[in-house]
């Protein structure tokens, strides 16, 4: 082959080609832009470069009328056409359009999440959820109900709020009569018929172990956050108050007891919440959801704390002592109202001591 490179062992068959190589090796650009200050190795993406510009499209789709700098995006564009999905994930049975989106879906898999709020330490797969997590903290709401003053930071989330002012449950259930305003609550109450597990995000490997406990994390950020236990490390202070946070999340979420913010709203009723984990746990009312199971019996709760309570049934504990008496109770409430009987009888008996 008579294109060989001098100075490494490359060959070409073309002229071109190993002039395009040799500028490459030595730093050479002579194709530049008059617009910006650009410049290329080869004429080919000097062109591309300048269509940005002229906003030309000289790729044109013949089914619709997209039209595309590149011949690149208009192979991409043409599968929506076609349905074709060529790329297909290793892991679950997915395939998707474009090796992008294969590769946003991989990280579904691996529990990876590159995209990292500045302002806290949330980390999200996507950056278009990551831009959206942003417009909480710049209290961004585009999207504004036109019946109440609520307002949303998506789209899709007034959607869904409008749903509870028109009472629309789109989102039937096949095995029972069910109807539900979100897709994502009708998939959470259909595990009670099915007993599915819900889907973990993560393939279970944890490289990240602690070196003082057995802890390991599938994250070294969770790792890092988990060591201030051993070492009693606070460093997130609230300006507001005297207290300190191993976490920059916990701080953020103290400081709304100061605030009074509750960001988490239900989009179905109108309850909403200081904290992600407590609206979680609220939308059970919702679906019907019972997680924890009774390992005794067939009971089932949606709340954890429920279980507990339940749990004393079998084992006879009754932590909540009468301090007056010897009795004792399940749950709290049976005490305060147990301690009710105490306090109605000292009142009959100061009435009687009134009347002698």
């Amino acid at each position: 082959m008579p294109n060989k490179c001098e100075v490494c062992d490359s060959a070409f068959c073309q002229t071109a080609s190993l002039q395009s190589h040799k500028r490459m090796q030595i730093g050479e650009k002579p194709y530049k832009c008059e617009i910006c200050d650009a410049s290329f190795f080869q004429k080919g993406h000097f062109q591309k470069h300048v269509t940005h510009h002229t906003g030309e499209k000289p790729y044109k789709c013949e089914t619709c009328d997209a039209a595309f700098t590149r011949n690149s995006n208009l192979q991409t564009h043409i599968i929506i056409h076609t349905g074709e999905c060529p790329y297909k994930c290793d892991t679950c049975d997915a395939a998707f359009s474009t090796k992008r989106k294969l590769q946003t879906h991989i990280r579904i898999h691996t529990g990876e999440k590159p995209y990292t709020c500045v302002t806290c330490d949330a980390t999200f797969s996507t950056n278009n959820i990551l831009q959206t997590h942003i417009r909480t903290h710049k209290g961004q709401n585009l999207y504004k109900c036109e019946v109440c003053d609520a307002t949303f930071s998506q789209n899709a989330s007034l959607q869904s709020h409008t749903r509870i002012h028109t009472g629309e449950k789109p989102h039937k259930c096949e095995t029972c009569v069910a109807t539900f305003s979100l897709n994502s609550i009708l998939q959470r109450h259909i595990r009670i018929h099915t007993g599915e597990k819900p889907y973990k995000r993560h393939t279970g490997e944890k490289p990240y172990k602690c070196k003082i406990c057995d802890a390991a994390f599938s994250l070294k950020a969770s790792l890092q956050s988990h060591i201030r236990i051993h070492t009693g490390e606070r460093p997130f202070k609230c300006e507001i108050c005297d207290a300190a946070f191993s976490q920059r999340a916990s701080l953020q979420t103290h400081i709304r007891i100061h605030t009074g913010e509750k960001p988490f709203k239900c989009e179905i009723c109108v309850a909403a919440f200081s904290h992600n984990g407590n609206l979680k746990t609220h939308i059970r009312i919702h679906t019907g959801e019972k997680l924890f199971k009774c390992k005794i019996c067939d009971a089932a709760f949606s709340h954890n704390g429920n279980l507990q309570t339940h749990l004393r049934i079998h084992t006879g504990e009754k932590p909540f002592k009468c301090e007056i008496c010897d009795a004792a109770f399940f749950q709290n409430v049976n005490l305060q109202s147990h301690n009710n009987t105490h306090r109605r009888k000292a009142v009959q008996v100061m009435g009687i001591y009134r009347d002698i």
